[in-house]
């Protein structure tokens, strides 16, 4: 008897059709994800000023050593280190047109969009004002500069810090300080091994 092809009925979508389908799974809607532990942890900001217990020469000697570290040039003609007030010389820390933007406004607030942004500095003032003999604290302010152009002419403009740079400083002088950094740790897997 010959194989006749039959028209009619494929079993096959018939079965899929009642069953279901074992690949289908519900909407994603209600689904959520679980990106498990080692989430990036943020602190908030440290208070400016910062109150520190060290000894006021022990205090401007690391805040000369944590400059030094991030290669900060001292004014030594602006400041007045026996008072405890502290200048920097201009600090780029962004150059390029592509690059300059996103930093000025990771660390201040850009207020023009226009704005071609071709170099970024900034300038630290620290004042340590002493409260009693073991006790200091601790002021940081930044003036945040970006060089801006419109083709014809270029400026350095003065761009409202968002407090980023001085909260960098402070955790960096409470790590020397203190030996201990304010930034919270990662959580890491622990491997507990075969």
């Amino acid at each position: 008897m010959p194989v006749v092809a039959q028209k009619g009925i494929d079993s096959q979508t018939e079965k899929i059709k009642q069953e279901g389908n074992p690949t289908s799974r519900p909407s994603d809607v209600s689904r959520s994800f679980d990106w498990g532990k080692g989430k990036t942890k943020v602190r908030a900001m440290l208070p400016n000023p910062y109150k520190i217990a060290s000894r006021r020469d022990v205090l401007i000697n690391a805040i000369q050593e944590v400059l030094r570290d991030k290669k900060i040039i001292l004014d030594e003609s602006s400041s007045r280190l026996p008072d405890g007030y502290i200048v920097t010389q201009p600090f780029v820390f962004a150059k390029g047109i592509v690059l300059t933007r996103g930093e000025l406004a990771r660390v201040g607030e850009v207020a023009d969009p226009d704005t071609a942004w071709t170099r970024a500095q900034y300038t630290l003032t620290i004042d340590v004002q002493t409260i009693d003999g073991i006790q200091n604290k601790v002021a940081v302010n930044a003036k945040i500069e970006g060089r801006a152009g419109n083709g014809l002419t270029s400026e350095w403009l003065t761009v409202p810090s968002s407090g980023v740079i001085e909260d960098e400083f402070l955790s960096k002088l409470v790590e020397a300080v203190t030996g201990i950094s304010p930034d919270p740790v990662q959580d890491v897997p622990k491997d507990d091994g075969p």
